[in-house]
């Protein structure tokens, strides 16, 4: 824990940071993943749209 003293007298207390690091690209694999949820997630919405629109 990071505490500092102010000239009153109070203390603030701040959370340690956590280490950054940096993202690292999707291998082909995980993009297929995302390509195939994508067309999944994508045919649920038109679904629900169609079905929207015709009980509507």
């Amino acid at each position: 824990m990071y505490t500092t003293i102010n000239e009153d007298g109070v203390l603030n207390n701040y959370a340690t940071e956590p280490q950054m690091y940096y993202a690292e690209y999707p291998a082909i694999w995980e993009q297929r993943k995302y390509v195939i949820q994508g067309i999944f997630a994508s045919l649920i919405v038109t679904t629900l749209v169609l079905v929207a629109l015709s009980i509507n």
